[in-house]
């Protein structure tokens, strides 16, 4: 059964698997004791350091392991904010970030909404200040110049992902970080999709990753902050890992760790390309063998083995589900699920549909037999949700106003069926007439502009409905 989530988690790399069984025969002693067995463990430590030092491309006295790769970035945030707070409270953030950078900007948001003014809790003496989200394109890409408007005399922190999570698409982190440089502003980096393909270049100043994302034990999480940033580490002292992860170094994990970076380095070329392939026939397909499809973030530069599209008139969750019993593992950006009924941050920030969200992110070794299986399966599978949800070509709508607008009643109901409901209606308008669709599911903000633009009609805007919900105004143009 293909598995096509690496984004999530990649499949754990044979190399690791090798260097974290001979690691626990070797590495299991306190590696800050003198005794034989704690020099040994010393040993392994130091040169799991000074191997992921040189891939990361930093010292190896700026790199330490964490916990896992929210934790890096979770300290990493608080600890540059602390170490900068004579500065000012201000952060700067892309409107994109993984959820653990955002999770640390609203609380550090939330810290000043409170009127916190002194020291924050767990001891990192940071207090509350105001977040600046930078927008992006529909290609999910920040602007050149956008970060170099964001900061101000007060900005503490920048942050920036190398590339992200949910469409792929690569962040100029290197002309980031030189306007973030040139201000005397430090930048900190989530490489966690992008490390296992290469070094993030440019003057940043802390970068955060994490091990199980390109094939190395999960629990492991590596923090690096350059010489000449002002850090102040967050919670109690601790001796170990510099002061900046507290508690026992996970030694075997740390040494699979490193040995992995080094391998999946090493194949990265050909993987790259190979991959792109691959990721380049699924983007030009999936128009061509499944209609109302929209494949979304930066076409050119993304990463290699990522792709990301949405299905108009399919319910997200039963997609997958649908793939899954068809033998493919694929993941989805949207959260237009029972449980959260919200679409992502990161489609939303995009302004591109978010129904039927899929992501395919390919792990090293997939074929080209399995790319075109999932093909077939993915159309069958998007036909099937669709005759599910009752997706005709055309249906009965609602009467319409003695003013001549279609009302079409969406309330209650949960993406993706106030796009279909508009669908079935639109016939029923005449050329120059307008639709108004009453929905109080956060997604149709997304999905009906969303609609408009692959059907060629205008979206006039939205309004507050009588008798509660959203109105969203639709004029037929053809």
């Amino acid at each position: 059964m293909p598995y096509f989530d690496a984004a999530s988690s990649a499949p754990l790399h044979p190399i690791a698997r090798q260097a974290l069984l001979a690691a626990l025969d070797e590495g299991w002693a306190d590696p800050a004791r003198l005794y034989r067995e704690g020099r040994r463990a010393r040993r392994l430590l130091d040169a799991a350091r000074e191997t992921t030092a040189e891939l990361v491309g930093c010292r190896p006295d700026e790199l330490v392991f964490t916990s896992s790769g929210t934790r890096a970035v979770h300290d990493g945030i608080a600890g540059a904010l602390a170490g900068r707070r004579r500065t000012g409270r201000h952060l700067v953030v892309s409107a994109v970030e993984h959820s653990a950078v955002l999770h640390s900007a609203e609380a550090h948001g939330d810290r000043a909404a409170a009127g916190n003014g002194g020291a924050a809790g767990g001891g990192s003496g940071a207090a509350g200040g105001d977040v600046t989200y930078v927008p992006v394109d529909r290609g999910g890409r920040v602007a050149p110049g956008s970060y170099a408007e964001a900061l101000r005399a007060d900005t503490a922190l920048a942050c920036l992902q190398s590339a992200n999570h949910e469409v792929g698409t690569e962040q100029p982190v290197a002309e980031a970080a030189a306007e973030c440089r040139a201000a005397g502003v430090p930048l900190l980096v989530d490489a966690a999709q992008s490390l296992g393909w290469g070094r993030v270049e440019g003057p940043w100043s802390l970068l955060a990753g994490s091990a199980h994302k390109w094939g190395g034990p999960p629990g492991v999480g590596l923090l690096v902050v350059r010489k000449g940033t002002r850090f102040a580490p967050p919670g109690p002292a601790d001796e170990r890992e510099s002061g900046r992860a507290p508690g026992f170094e996970n030694i075997p994990a740390i040494v699979a760790t490193a040995a992995s970076l080094r391998a999946v380095r090493a194949e990265a070329a050909a993987e790259d390309a190979r991959l792109r392939a691959l990721v380049d026939r699924i983007r030009a397909r999936v128009p061509e063998t499944v209609a109302d499809v929209e494949v979304v973030g930066d076409p050119e530069r993304r990463l290699p083995h990522l792709v990301t599209f949405s299905c108009l008139y399919v319910d997200g969750e039963a997609l997958l589900h649908a793939l899954d019993r068809a033998g493919y593992s694929v993941s989805s950006g949207s959260s237009c699920t029972s449980s959260t009924l919200t679409p992502s941050h990161v489609l939303k920030a995009m302004g591109v549909l978010s129904e039927g969200n899929v992501r395919v992110s390919l792990p090293p070794g997939t074929t080209a037999e399995q790319v075109e299986g999932f093909l077939r399966a993915l159309q069958e599978a998007v036909a099937g949700v669709r005759a599910e949800l009752g997706v005709p070509a055309h249906g009965a709508a609602e009467a319409a106003p003695a003013a001549g607008e279609l009302v079409v009643d969406a309330r209650g109901r949960r993406c993706p069926i106030p796009v279909i409901e508009l669908a079935k209606a639109f016939d029923r308008v005449p050329v120059g007439g307008t639709a108004l669709v009453l929905s109080d599911d956060e997604a149709a903000r997304l999905d009906i502009p969303a609609w408009c633009g692959m059907r060629g009609q205008e979206y006039v805007g939205e309004e507050p409905a009588d008798g509660g919900g959203t109105g969203y105004r639709v004029r037929r143009t053809s």
